[in-house]
């Protein structure tokens, strides 16, 4: 099952993250989201676990718990929705033939 867990604090390392949910289980992987320019923790992550009742178990155990002060919010990940098509999206600028020199 994979996990989704939010407001996780700032410093947090993947690996603190695992550590906290192999309480519960096997864990299968633990990945904490960065911005991609300055590497910094967006404050939530991910926890994939092979089975679904240690899964749930730690859902139920851990959401709201408190970490390094802050109460994480733990459920179950939902399927990423697929974002609109933008084939018909224009940015401004000229459009069709009307352009001015």
């Amino acid at each position: 099952m994979n996990i989704f867990v939010g407001s996780l604090p700032f410093k947090l390392q993947e690996a603190d993250l695992r550590e906290i949910f192999e309480e519960h289980g096997e864990v299968s992987s633990a990945k904490i989201i960065t911005d991609k320019f300055s590497g910094r923790s967006k404050g939530f992550g991910f926890v994939e676990m092979p089975n679904d009742t240690e899964a749930q178990s730690a859902i139920d155990e851990l959401n709201g718990a408190e970490v390094d002060g802050r109460a994480i919010v733990v459920n179950k990940a939902e399927q990423r929705k697929e974002s609109p098509r933008r084939d018909n999206y224009r940015s401004g600028g000229y459009q069709g033939n009307n352009r001015r020199y």
